[in-house]
């Protein structure tokens, strides 16, 4: 297939181009392709060269979204460990433009982690994922893994873990009495339920007082963000020198910058060579504290996420239990009618829970804890993310567009393949209109 547009983005500009992709199909597995070019860019053109497909015209057609720091949505939490949810998820959140993401667990007792872990494994070794080859030994398989990825909507790229190990001060909405010391014959546990799908963790350095945690993790392919820490700024650089390459939600969960400490808010916005996540909603951070953030991070260590948590399109009355669920909304809207600040806490019917822990919507759209309160994610979409930086935020098309394509991508180690439109890299595209909606979306080269 051939589509083109006059706004393309290559580089770090859009630029007039036509984009021939594979659409994973049965040729696939042909000896034309061997199956080595599956689901993948085959060339970049110049507009018009040869007679294409679809014609985008001047919307904006982009690398597919990545989100690595997502509990879950559509009434779903990555803890709950539900297949039939996460499946849900993957498939619908390209609705967004978002082509790939990592579920993120949060802190919980160890058997509810090990069962939500063994759950997104055995649901990612079902559709595809970024270790596909683990789970399909021959060219044959691994096409028809591809395919049945890209049918199945959104990559799953690894798992982020979110805790355990962090600091109880700022632990936010993790909850404090599963939070513990990192250990390594524990995390063997962990990674052996995911099946190796562990691939990002959040942790605290003060929980880890001579890195020996954090070397491990680096040194076994688990990238390390720092969060939900009072950690020192001298702390954290240590943690950095011995191979933490990221920081969690900037500004959330972690100590302020202070002008005699400056605190793990200072290291986040100091140090270069770190990688620092932030929510663009413009409720966990203001428009100025996202703008400064964008001027030290520069164009290419910013990272966009979501943090979403179950409640994130429940109310606009999408649940995965969905036949239940929207006439239950529909009587709970109506019923609703002259009370429209209160909170969503049990939408139609259903709880809504992170970690356990339930939750509820308040007027802002934030979600937040129903026994005490604090903040515990959002209910962002990636696209409307990046019409917040744009547009509100005054941050650069090419730092705004990289901070949810090929930077996150870099940061977890699969910026070979994904991230940007070049050819041999996979066909995730996603096509925005001029009001920043998605109007089209490929996962793998299918549209979907």
């Amino acid at each position: 297939m051939i589509i083109q547009g006059r706004k393309v983005w290559l580089g770090s500009s859009f630029v007039p181009a036509q984009i021939e992709i594979d659409d994973g199909g049965a040729a696939c597995s042909a000896a034309v392709y061997g199956g080595k070019n599956c689901g993948k860019i085959q060339r970049v053109m110049r507009l018009n060269t040869e007679k294409c497909d679809i014609d985008y015209g001047d919307n904006w057609i982009l690398p597919g979204f990545i989100d690595i720091h997502t509990h879950g949505a559509f009434g779903f939490d990555t803890n709950d460990a539900d297949s039939e949810g996460l499946r849900y998820w993957i498939k619908n959140i390209v609705a967004e433009g978002v082509t790939a993401i990592m579920p993120t667990t949060a802190t919980q007792e160890k058997k509810a982690l090990k069962t939500a872990l063994k759950n997104v494994a055995e649901v990612a070794a079902c559709v595809g994922n970024a270790n596909d080859a683990v789970f399909a030994k021959n060219t044959v398989e691994r096409s028809a893994s591809k395919r049945a990825a890209a049918d199945a909507g959104a990559e799953i790229l690894g798992i982020h873990f979110e805790g355990p190990y962090i600091d109880r001060k700022y632990r936010g909405a993790q909850a404090e009495s599963a939070i513990l010391p990192p250990s390594i014959e524990e995390f063997w546990e962990y990674q052996d339920a995911a099946g190796g799908l562990i691939k990002y963790i959040t942790l605290s350095p003060t929980q880890d007082r001579d890195f020996e945690f954090i070397r491990f993790c680096a040194q076994n392919g688990v990238t390390v963000s720092l969060g939900h820490s009072d950690a020192e700024y001298g702390d954290a650089v240590m943690a950095m020198a011995n191979g933490a390459r990221s920081i969690t939600h900037v500004y959330n969960g972690m100590s302020p910058f202070h002008h005699r400490n400056a605190g793990m808010t200072g290291v986040s916005l100091i140090e270069n060579e770190l990688y620092g996540e932030i929510i663009c909603d413009g409720l966990h951070s203001s428009a100025e504290a996202v703008r400064l953030f964008f001027n030290a991070k520069g164009a290419h260590r910013a990272i966009m996420i979501t943090d979403s948590l179950s409640a994130k399109y429940v109310n606009e009355g999408k649940h995965y239990k969905d036949a239940a669920f929207e006439k239950a909304f529909i009587e709970e809207t109506a019923a609703r009618n002259n009370q429209p600040d209160k909170p969503l806490t049990k939408s139609g019917g259903y709880a809504l829970y992170l970690a356990g822990q339930q939750i509820e919507l308040d007027s802002s759209g934030l979600a937040r804890l129903c026994k005490d309160g604090t903040i515990a994610g959002s209910t962002l979409k990636m696209n409307e993310g990046l019409r917040f930086l744009i547009e509100e935020v005054g941050v650069s098309r090419e730092a705004a567009i990289n901070s949810c394509t090929i930077n996150p991508a870099r940061c977890i180690g699969v910026g070979d393949r994904k991230g940007k439109i070049c050819a041999g890299y996979d066909a995730d595209i996603t096509v925005l209109g001029k009001s920043y909606e998605v109007l089209e979306v490929y996962c793998r080269g299918r549209k979907v």
